[in-house]
């Protein structure tokens, strides 16, 4: 099942070729704490996936984070402009989902 996040548009940071997300969106979008979201990262329980736009696409970025079942998702563009957002509880992809590691 998927559900869009209908929150205010927000802004993600993008400074030296890395991207910095507000936990408390993270923590909106897998449905947990915000206080969770970085020890969770730390430990690996949570994890992401970043990649970039080609062709018509060319400017974005879809960042993608993983936690057990759950998978939430933003685009952004090149400035930082949250385009969309969405979560999915992925089932049994957790497997899969849970060996993501970032690529931008």
């Amino acid at each position: 099942m998927t559900r869009a996040i209908t929150d205010p548009m927000s802004r993600v940071e993008f400074e030296q070729g890395a991207f910095g997300v507000d936990a408390a969106l993270i923590a909106e979008g897998l449905g947990i704490e915000p206080g969770l979201v970085q020890p969770r990262m730390r430990d690996g329980s949570i994890t992401s996936l970043c990649e970039r736009g080609m062709g018509n696409d060319s400017g974005r970025y879809r960042l993608t984070f993983f936690h057990g079942v759950l998978r939430f998702r933003i685009v952004v563009d090149a400035a930082g402009n949250v385009i969309e957002k969405s979560a999915a509880d992925v089932g049994k992809d957790q497997r899969t989902a849970s060996k993501r590691r970032p690529r931008c």
